[in-house]
């Protein structure tokens, strides 16, 4: 992806971006918004483009942020039931999306829970059509990243001297995995993931992470702190402890936070569970920007379909 005349054709991974592309996205989402009451604006950017999404997994915060943001942006978006659709009575996921297109669809918005499923369809469409990934498996979740990197923009500024520590299952999270990328390429030298062994990646430290499986210690000075859903079937592993007792380890409350730095935000990609990975407080308190981060989304989300156009 390059801030050139030579515009991408789709969003599928972070590792996609390079620092002035996401800069130049930063500024996009600036636009999309009032700078003095944070209300996102009307737009006619997409006014005449059609827009398809795909949700082969459940979805509500992202999906409905999507259709918001292009509806923001004029444009015709149509939501594709997958259960009533061909593709649940035995038609192929590509014979779907060729149908589609040709019911002129110029831009695909697609969510499945197998890795990869994103970049197959951005393979296979016309010259014309944009693919943008709205999380596939455990492989990336580039919106979200963003939305997040534009929410810690927005309160800290600059990255390069940020303390970020991601607490929980770092190891199946699509979003961690995109996140992680994004705070590298944004110059973030202090990133930290925070966890039981078995919920982080083996390879993380290598890619310039530190690893802690203390909260305390973990939260010590941090100016970020992202709090991860903890899936519910992920407690019959034996490896992991109970609900009350993962929360007991690693739920963030307040007295946890108030070893970060007194004006540390915190943030979530959503869904919560509250008294699992995060205290209702602390969801609910004076340093929370997670609704913030929700409206954030919608407003980065139409700087990405703005651009991709």
């Amino acid at each position: 992806m390059t801030n050139t005349a030579n515009k991408p054709r789709h969003l599928l991974s972070i590792e996609d971006l390079n620092y002035s592309d996401i800069e130049h996205l930063f500024q996009l989402t600036d636009s999309m918004i009032d700078k003095d009451t944070l209300a996102l604006k009307k737009m006619a950017s997409l006014d005449g483009v059609t827009v398809m999404s795909l949700f082969f997994e459940p979805s509500t915060r992202t999906r409905t942020s999507f259709e918001i943001a292009a509806r923001r942006l004029s444009a015709d978006y149509y939501h594709i039931d997958i259960k009533t659709s061909a593709t649940h009575k035995g038609e192929s996921l590509l014979d779907t999306v060729y149908n589609l297109q040709a019911m002129q669809a110029d831009m695909f918005i697609v969510r499945h829970n197998v890795g990869g499923t994103p970049p197959f369809i951005a393979q296979t469409v016309a010259p014309h059509v944009s693919v943008i990934n709205a999380g596939d498996g455990s492989n990336a979740h580039p919106t979200q990243a963003l939305l997040d990197m534009y929410t810690i923009r927005h309160h800290k500024g600059n990255f390069e001297n940020l303390s970020v520590a991601i607490v929980g299952d770092v190891f199946h999270s699509r979003v961690a995995r995109s996140q992680l990328q994004a705070l590298t390429t944004l110059g973030v030298k202090d990133i930290r993931v925070i966890g039981p062994q078995v919920l982080i990646p083996k390879d993380v430290e290598h890619k310039g992470v530190t690893v802690f499986h203390d909260i305390e210690s973990g939260l010590q000075e941090a100016d970020v702190v992202v709090t991860l859903r903890l899936q519910k079937e992920r407690f019959a592993n034996p490896q992991l402890p109970t609900e009350e007792e993962y929360f007991n380890q690693f739920g963030l409350t307040g007295q946890r936070l108030a070893l970060a730095k007194p004006d540390a935000i915190v943030m979530h990609p959503g869904p919560m569970n509250r008294g699992v990975e995060i205290a209702s407080d602390v969801a609910d308190g004076a340093q929370s920007v997670i609704l913030q981060q929700v409206t954030f989304g919608v407003a980065t989300r139409m700087a990405v379909m703005s651009y991709l156009r």
